[in-house]
């Protein structure tokens, strides 16, 4: 797997400052920070510059969501498609773009014939605890609230985030955990991986900063070398 723990991901979402040779310019900000710093970084770039990005950066990818060939209307992005335009990983479920729960289990399936990682989004115990009969590789515990909020669970409720990394060590330990919603400093990516994360990321903080290198190196001294 391209994904390597701990790591942090920057999800360009939809933002209009991340498209195309814009994008192109920020994943390549994003890998000489990375270069200079040693941490692992990880891009979400949009659908249609996952290629763009690959054959142009060493970043490992990950598809902010596509679906199975069989079940895509015209217009929607297949798993099929990231994969071969160079995707190395595939978010399920997201609360921005949820997928039925009962679709879950063939998308992760498919993803493992494809050598696609896969991230499923959970905003809870009980769903993380389903989802996890399921054997992904890592769940997403994001609550859709916190997404963009200045309050994350990471300063709210980190109990909670420490509870569900407990819940799945104890569950499938062969399943990583990613915390996102409300990640935007240094100190919330290290309050992140205190709770016991393997992964954590941010969209609308990244995109926000006035100099995002100097945001990012910020973020890379946060995160840890290696996982305790």
């Amino acid at each position: 797997m391209a994904l390597e723990y701990p790591y942090f991901l920057l999800n360009f979402k939809t933002a209009s400052s991340t498209v195309g040779d814009d994008g192109l310019a920020f994943a390549r900000t994003i890998e000489r920070v990375r270069d200079e710093t040693g941490c692992r970084f990880a891009v979400a770039p949009h659908q249609p510059d996952v290629r763009l990005v690959a054959d142009r950066t060493a970043l490992p990818i990950v598809a902010q969501s596509a679906t199975r060939r069989e079940d895509a209307a015209m217009g929607e992005t297949t798993l099929e498609a990231v994969a071969a335009a160079g995707a190395d990983a595939a978010c399920i479920n997201h609360p921005e773009n949820e997928d039925a729960f009962a679709d879950v289990p063939p998308l992760i399936d498919r993803c493992a014939d494809l050598d696609l990682e896969t991230i499923v989004c959970v905003d809870g115990l009980e769903l993380g605890r389903a989802a996890l009969t399921f054997d992904p590789d890592c769940l997403l515990f994001e609550r859709p609230g916190d997404i963009a909020s200045e309050d994350g669970m990471v300063r709210s409720h980190p109990e909670r985030i420490e509870s569900f990394v407990d819940m799945v060590a104890a569950e499938n330990s062969r399943t990583s955990v990613f915390v996102g919603g409300g990640i935007r400093t240094a100190e919330d990516v290290e309050r992140a991986f205190d709770c016991g994360v393997d992964a954590t990321g941010a969209a609308s903080a990244a995109l926000a900063a006035d100099d995002r290198a100097a945001w990012l190196r910020s973020i890379a001294a946060a995160v840890p070398d290696e996982l305790e």
